[in-house]
């Protein structure tokens, strides 16, 4: 049974007491739950929740893909009718919390009832009275909507979305020209501050209502045990991997201050966030070309091998996902995932292009929302993304409560775990290379890839840690912006290029705080991909160094894959974890093993410069 925070609500049972008078009979107890009891609630409670599950992922795709002043009232009301019977049902799942005797199916489908309500489309509880659960619904997806439709205009007839700013910073290494988008994205966050606020006001009451000190010791209670071993368990994690980060961190600030001066970038400080190619400098991919060995070629661009291929659009991009996972046995998607997916920007109206995986009537319905462009992150990204829908249709023979990832680490790893097999082999297999680079070719692979893994470690972090802190009052409103840039320092070595006051709110210019979407789930995945790669690369008999291993076309990868993926939440995530990988402890020196050899190489480079911040 999983092992849960506070518990959901105070009182079980009610003792109707009297004063009685000689000869009187007392008042009979209120009888307590059975086992019979419970099975029919949880019976009724999961059709109910599936069914209302289906209503919200409905509004939310319209809502996000055309989005208008009604679609948002119409993914609010569904939403909140959602919460609002996620709660409710919650609070009547507590009461069979002392029910001796419970079969491992109730007691477990009891537990992911009190905690379904961290995976409505609010992803947190609401209070119960309904004109604060319909307040926070609608700042929720106000927030969620500013996001979408944000753009940085420099003239009025001169607009830049987020897509076109995001291509800004890939290319540009004018350090001006950088500052001005970075500072143009980071104005659309600037009014979401007090509904934020307001937000977490609303979400911290309904989160006391169910028995949790706030909203980030709930989001903390999934994860099989309780909300501070969770937390020590993300630390541990981070410990195993900082040594790593740390070389990385020396090495690419070195090569930036080469490339824009000790002025721009002086030795022993923290990186300016708008010269690593990336909006929130959470990945450095984009600065390769500034940091890349100059007497090592990697002999191949597949970004520039994929604008090259006029045959391959957005749609046979996805293709090639497609088909990286029925060669592992999975059968191919239906017909409908073909029909109903956004691959492109549409030319008429606003869409959210975050890229996202749906699951919309928890069966078959399978889509992707994204605006791919031709590019080898978006290639990655394909891969990331079906990874969700072959990982929903796997566990779609669960019952509706246990159509979840172990999880949500699982559900963002399996994915990624894919794309650590496209390797110069994987290209060769699909024609976009003749031969794959020698092995002396690796540096420059390894150190392409740890620019997005291992550079996005401690932003994985830093999300929620900032998140923890508001939730517990630990930051006040008034710190918003400061505790932000603090954390980014401490765990990135990460600062603003420009003095930020309060009267910005810098977090909300990332999608996952203004969508309230958890975010401890993708530092997991970062760890927990590699663990995955190195079992199923086991698995298919692989003997060449973790790094070189593709697992495409390998049916006994595929099994042992699919096993992990079709219990679903069914058992606990140390037993999924076994069932991949034979391990029952998440172990971040999986990641350790694929970066052996650039660690080594980079501590060579570093050797004499100032690292450290």
């Amino acid at each position: 049974m999983r092992q849960l925070g506070p518990l959901l609500v105070v009182a079980l049972l009610v003792t109707a007491c009297a004063t009685t008078a000689p000869n009187t009979t007392p008042v009979a107890k209120t009888t307590a739950p059975t086992v019979v009891d419970a099975g029919r609630f949880v019976q009724s409670a999961e059709a109910e929740l599936a069914q209302l599950n289906v209503e919200q992922q409905r509004n939310e795709w319209v809502q996000e893909n055309f989005i208008t002043y009604d679609t948002q009232i119409l993914a609010s009301n569904a939403t909140a009718k959602q919460v609002s019977a996620s709660v409710d049902l919650a609070k009547d799942a507590a009461k069979y919390d002392n029910t001796a005797d419970l079969p491992y199916d109730i007691r477990r489908k009891l537990d992911l009832i009190k905690l379904s309500v961290t995976n409505t489309g609010l992803s947190a509880a609401a209070p119960s009275d309904a004109a604060k659960t319909a307040e926070v619904t609608r700042i929720a997806t106000a927030l969620t909507a500013a996001y979408g439709s944000g753009r940085y205009c420099p003239k009025p007839a001169e607009c830049m979305s987020i897509e076109d700013i995001a291509a800004a910073m890939e290319t540009s290494r004018d350090p001006k020209k950088l500052l001005e988008v970075w500072r143009g994205w980071h104005e659309v966050s600037k009014p979401m501050r007090s509904d934020y606020a307001r937000f977490v006001e609303l979400m911290n009451e309904g989160a006391h209502e169910l028995g949790y000190a706030d909203t980030g010791a709930m989001w903390r209670s999934k994860y099989d045990m309780p909300p501070d071993a969770f937390a020590a368990e993300v630390d541990r994690l981070w410990n195993q991997v900082r040594p790593l980060y740390a070389s990385l961190h020396c090495y690419v600030r070195w090569n930036l201050t080469k490339a824009y001066g000790p002025q721009l970038v002086p030795a022993g400080k923290p990186i300016p966030a708008h010269l690593l190619g990336n909006i929130w400098a959470q990945e450095w991919t984009n600065v390769y070309d500034l940091v890349a060995p100059p007497a090592v070629d990697q002999g191949y661009d597949l970004t520039k091998i994929l604008e090259s291929r006029a045959d391959i659009d957005a749609r046979g991009m996805v293709k090639i996902g497609e088909h990286f996972f029925t060669s592992l046995g999975f059968p191919p998607l239906p017909q409908t995932f073909w029909e109903r997916s956004l691959f492109t920007q549409p030319k008429d109206r606003d869409v959210v292009c975050h890229p996202s995986a749906w699951d919309i009537d928890d069966n078959d319905d399978l889509r992707v929302k994204m605006c791919i462009r031709k590019t080898s992150d978006y290639f990655a990204t394909i891969h990331h993304e079906l990874g969700h829908n072959f990982y929903q249709r796997a566990y779609n023979r669960q019952p509706f409560l246990y159509k979840n990832s172990a999880n949500d680490g699982f559900h963002e790893a399996v994915g990624d775990t894919i794309a650590l097999s496209i390797t110069p082999d994987y290209l060769v297999k699909l024609g976009f290379l003749k031969t794959a680079p020698p092995p002396s070719a690796d540096i420059p692979l390894l150190l392409r890839r740890a620019l997005e893994k291992v550079a996005f470690l401690p932003f994985g972090i830093v999300i929620d840690t900032w998140r923890w802190r508001v939730f517990s009052g630990q930051i006040k409103p008034e710190d918003y912006n400061k505790e932000w840039w603090a954390l980014r320092l401490k765990y990135q070595g990460i600062a603003p290029p420009e003095p930020r006051g309060e009267e910005y709110f810098d977090p909300g210019a990332k999608y996952h705080v203004a969508a309230n979407v958890s975010y401890t789930r993708y530092f997991l995945a970062d760890i927990l991909q590699f663990q995955f790669h190195r079992a199923l690369c086991q698995a298919a008999g692989n003997t060449e160094p973790l790094n070189r291993c593709s697992i495409y076309e390998n049916k006994h990868a595929g099994e042992r894959l699919t096993r992990m993926l079709s219990m679903g939440q069914s058992r606990p995530w140390p037993e999924a974890l076994e069932a991949i990988s034979g391990e029952k402890e998440m172990d971040a020196t999986a990641i350790l093993d694929y970066f052996a050899p650039l660690k080594t190489w980079l501590d060579q480079q570093n050797e004499g410069k100032t690292c450290g911040w």
